[in-house]
């Protein structure tokens, strides 16, 4: 006999068949509304970091210096500023921060929490600056970021006219003839590493006389009181023109206008003493990649100029227009040659 309270197969089937098919449905809506916002959030954020890059800058721009007022990397940015400030619409601000031998300024820059200031500098902050002190308040290739290079400042090795320093050669020969008896100054960073490192690689006994500031040094070269000084050239020309201080080579790879007659460190046989003095834009660690190539463009239009290469010229420098990817390879391939220096002359950083 049919047992007359047994559930019919269709309707037990039916009654499990309707909250399954509520459930797929539901997971199809959940599914298609993830997949929606998930689209809604990458158009978002794509189009916020557009608009950093389209809306910047809507304030003046603030340009951090760690060098003095007067130098030549203090030049070459109000020479940018001027012209970014008319592509951008709005001032760029140049301030000096001088001190610690570009330290104070790098600190000040990063201690910044704002969009429209960047640090201006050059290579020696994040290249010579991590060999040369232990304890840096900050890490260059974690917290700075090329932007773009703008130049190289043309490095140059002086002798004061009171000496009898003709050459690179005298140089040797005087010093290795005469240990303890010549001094020498240089601008902070590079120069200091680089040639104390020549000096001491080739056993030459020279006492190192540090300033401050570049006027002091610059006088004391003229009087006699400094026998060699290693600097930017185009600060140290007005001291040639006086007739009160003799070029004795160019720190680059070729020779420049400013000082046509002048041998590179190479040609005069010393090619360890070449120094690669690359100055450029820098952001934060967290910059925004559209905002950076942004500010990256209009840097290399203005470095491209034909009139910007002439004043560049003018004063010993060579104008160098450049992306990102161009500016941080250099300033790896700077890193290992320094690096590789420290090990070959022992180099013990300052604790």
């Amino acid at each position: 006999m049919k047992n007359m309270f047994a559930p019919e197969p269709a309707v037990e089937n039916q009654k499990h068949a309707k909250p399954r098919l509520l459930r797929e449905s539901a997971m199809r809506i959940a599914s298609r509304f993830v997949a929606v916002v998930g689209l809604l959030l990458v158009t978002i954020l794509c189009s916020s970091a557009a608009g950093v890059a389209g809306d910047w800058p809507q304030r003046s721009v603030r340009l951090i210096l760690p060098t003095p007022a007067g130098a030549a990397a203090d030049f070459t940015a109000r020479l940018f500023a001027e012209r970014l400030s008319q592509r951008w619409g709005h001032h760029v601000i140049v301030e000096n921060r001088p001190g610690a031998d570009g330290v104070i300024g790098v600190s000040a820059f990063l201690g910044t929490d704002d969009d429209h200031t960047l640090l201006y500098a050059i290579s020696a902050v994040v290249t010579v600056h991590p060999i040369t002190q232990a304890k840096l308040p900050y890490d260059p290739a974690r917290d700075l970021v090329p932007i773009a290079p703008t130049s190289d400042v043309v490095l140059a090795i002086a002798a004061s006219e009171k000496t009898s320093i003709r050459s690179l050669d005298d140089l040797v020969r005087t010093a290795r003839a005469q240990p303890g008896k010549l001094n020498w100054a240089a601008s902070p960073g590079l120069p200091p590493f680089v040639a104390g490192g020549f000096f001491k690689s080739a056993k030459l006994d020279l006492a190192f006389v540090s300033y401050r500031d570049v006027g002091p040094a610059l006088q004391d070269l003229g009087e006699g009181r400094v026998d060699v000084f290693v600097h930017a050239l185009g600060v140290i020309m007005p001291q040639v023109h006086s007739g009160r201080a003799r070029l004795l080579a160019v720190a680059s790879d070729v020779r420049v206008p400013l000082a046509p007659d002048v041998p590179t460190v190479t040609e005069a046989g010393f090619p360890e003493l070449r120094m690669d003095g690359v100055v450029g834009f820098y952001g934060k660690r967290g910059m925004p990649d559209t905002l950076r190539d942004r500010i990256a463009s209009d840097v290399r239009v203005v470095a491209s100029d034909p009139g910007i290469r002439e004043r560049l010229a003018a004063v010993g420098q060579t104008a160098r227009p450049g992306t990102t990817a161009e500016f941080a390879a250099l300033l790896d391939q700077y890193r290992q040659r320094l690096a590789d220096l420290a090990k070959t002359i022992d180099f013990k950083a300052t604790p």
